[in-house]
C-alpha cells in the first residue's frame, strides 16, 4: 500500500489551535525515532492514535499528488502543521529529498511547519536546509542538548523532548537558548495558533517538549538511553 495523508482543515486539538494539520501513514516513520515501535510515541495512544490507524490502513487520506495540492490551495499566509503524527518520507533519499521540494513549492505563500526524526545524512541536511530558506519549516527533533546544539551548527532549526523542562528558558553548554513550548507552560491563552515559534524563531533557540500522554513513561525510558 502507498503511503496515504490527510488534512483536516480545521483542527480540534486544543494544543495546536484551530489550524489545518496533517497525518501520514505510519510506515514514514523512521526506525531511527527511539518513540517508534513502542517506545512512547505521544500519538500512539488516544484519539489520535485512532486516526492515525485509519490514515496508515488506508481508511482515510489520499495520495502525495492530492495531498500538495491541498495544501497550495490554502489561504495566502496560513498557518499549518505538517505531521501531527507521521513523518516526511526520508529526505536522505532522492525520492524523499525530490517530495520535500515539492511540499515546499506547494507551501510557497503559507506558512506551514513540521519536524522530523530521520538521520541527517549529507542530502537530508541539505534538502531540509533548502525547504526551511524557502519558507517550509522543517524543525529536527532531538532528545538531547548535543544533538539539538549539533542540528543548529548544521544551519537547522531544532526541537527538544526532555522528561521534564528544569526552568521555562535555559541555556545549553554550547550558548544556545532553549525555550520550554508555551502552549505547556500555557495551555489556556497560549495555543500553536498564536505562538508560532515551531515555524519561525531566532536560529539560537531551541524549543523544549515535556513528554506527554499515556505512554510518556516510556518516553522518558528513551530519552534515558539517549543520554
Amino acid at each position: 500500500m502507498s503511503h496515504l495523508y490527510h488534512l483536516t482543515a480545521k483542527s480540534g486539538n486544543k494544543k495546536t489551535g484551530p489550524i489545518p494539520v496533517s497525518t501520514s501513514s505510519a510506515a514514514l516513520c523512521p526506525a531511527t525515532c527511539p518513540f517508534n515501535n513502542g517506545g512512547g510515541c505521544y500519538a500512539s495512544s488516544g484519539p489520535l492514535a485512532l486516526h492515525w490507524a485509519k490514515v496508515t490502513n488506508g481508511q482515510r487520506g489520499t495520495d502525495w499528488a492530492t495531498f500538495t495540492a491541498s495544501i497550495a490551495s490554502l489561504p495566502k499566509g496560513q498557518l499549518w502543521r505538517h505531521n501531527q503524527s507521521g513523518d516526511l518520507l526520508d529526505p536522505g533519499t532522492v525520492a524523499g529529498a525530490a517530495a520535500l521540494a515539492e511540499l515546499t513549492a506547494a507551501n510557497d505563500g503559507k506558512r506551514g511547519y513540521t519536524y522530523t526524526h530521520h538521520v541527517l545524512t549529507p542530502l537530508a541536511i541539505q534538502s531540509i536546509r533548502t525547504a526551511n530558506e524557502n519558507g517550509f519549516t522543517v524543525n529536527v527533533s532531538c532528545e538531547t542538548e548535543s544533538a539539538a546544539d549539533d542540528a543548529i551548527f548544521l544551519g537547522l532549526p531544532a526541537v527538544l523532548t526532555v522528561e521534564t523542562a528544569p526552568a521555562r528558558t535555559w541555556k545549553t553548554e554550547t550558548g544556545n537558548t532553549v525555550v520550554q513550548c508555551p502552549a505547556t507552560v500555557d495551555g489556556v491563552t497560549i495555543d500553536c495558533a498564536t505562538c508560532q515559534l515551531c515555524h519561525h524563531r531566532r536560529p539560537d533557540v531551541i524549543i523544549a517538549f515535556p513528554v506527554h500522554g499515556t505512554s510518556k513513561r516510556k518516553a522518558a525510558a528513551a530519552i534515558a538511553a539517549k543520554q
